[in-house]
């Protein structure tokens, strides 16, 4: 695996973009996306003023659902969520509380190595992106995996 270059966080034109999707959830278009992506609702580390962003749900079991921040830790939901872990999704229609835990490395390579041959053209535009290059073997996706911070959101009971 190479990392040539990372890419900063989205700013100007390419952040209105990747913003569309929270725009979609808010006129109700939510289901859409299945339970593929949720609308994470946070609080700002600094303004403690709500914050929405939507992610890609990684894995999903149970109540619990995994997140990863492709940008890195600078993502400001990933350090949001590090400052006050208790959020709030929405996936599909259903919105429920949750809690925020950052996961290891070594849990976040092992993720990476099952949502590879899951979402195999996904994974290759993603990581392309995010600056990675990979060979497309176990060893590689583990390797981008501990690179990558996953976050597990737990539904409040």
């Amino acid at each position: 695996m190479e990392i040539p270059k990372r890419p900063a966080p989205p700013s100007g034109l390419r952040r209105t973009l990747f913003r569309l999707p929270v725009h979609l959830y808010r006129m109700g278009l939510g289901p859409l996306f299945g339970d593929r992506f949720l609308l994470l609702e946070h609080v700002g580390r600094a303004s403690g003023e709500p914050r929405q962003a939507v992610v890609e749900v990684v894995e999903h079991t149970g109540d619990d659902y995994i997140v990863c921040s492709g940008f890195g830790p600078r993502a400001d939901w990933y350090r949001n969520l590090l400052k006050t872990p208790r959020a709030t999704v929405q996936v599909g229609r259903g919105r429920f509380a949750v809690t925020a835990r950052p996961l290891d490395a070594e849990e976040g390579g092992e993720l990476m190595i099952r949502y590879a041959p899951r979402h195999p053209r996904a994974t290759a535009r993603l990581l392309r992106y995010m600056g990675f290059i990979v060979d497309g073997t176990k060893d590689d996706y583990r390797r981008v995996g501990r690179e990558l911070p996953f976050v597990r959101l737990s539904r409040v009971r």
